[in-house]
């Protein structure tokens, strides 16, 4: 490993993911050091001084939303992407003010996630021909509730009006797309 050589680290519960991950960015140059969860990569980012992280915000244990921090405290001058496939708005803009350089959904190529660490785009967002669906909206607004009380279920579903099983219900569904 030389001093110029881009060094990236992986946080991922998925191994599968990593794996495939961690030998695409190998091929394109990188040194890579892939880690299972957030508290893992939080103990070894200092020693591995990463210029890039990609980090998933929902793992067991530390919450990528809680290890970002810690991850850029630990490797100041380090872009951090945030790849996730629980995505919400909610989440996105918790992640950019924590200090994340871009949000993406899962799946993502390899290619995808490089232009997000560069911040260049190749053209404008696409804007959606059809409006965001309620359940979507729904969902939106439950993620961004649940944030704001800190992840606490009881207090989401107290501010929400809404019985605390529904809502753990509701939570275990996977996001609707549209």
């Amino acid at each position: 490993m030389n001093a110029t050589q881009p060094r990236i680290l992986l946080v991922d519960d998925d191994a599968v993911f990593t794996g495939v991950m961690t030998r695409g960015f190998q091929r394109r140059g990188f040194a890579v050091l892939a880690c299972g969860s957030g508290e893992e990569a939080v103990a070894r980012c200092a020693a591995f001084h990463p210029s890039h992280i990609l980090l998933d915000l929902n793992m067991p244990g530390t919450s990528g939303l809680i290890a970002l921090p810690l991850l850029l405290a630990a490797a100041p001058g380090a872009r951090l992407v945030v790849l996730t496939g629980y995505s919400s708005i909610a989440t996105a803009v918790e992640a950019t003010k924590a200090g994340a350089a871009n949000y993406l959904c899962k799946p993502a190529s390899i290619d995808e996630i490089l232009v997000a660490f560069s911040g260049a785009q190749d053209s404008p967002p696409e804007v959606a021909a059809e409006p965001i669906s309620v359940e979507r909206l729904e969902w939106e607004h439950i993620q961004r509730i649940l944030q704001d009380n800190d992840g606490n279920i009881s207090a989401t579903a107290r501010s929400l009006g809404m019985h605390r099983r529904t809502l753990q219900r509701k939570l275990q569904k996977r996001p609707v797309r549209k």
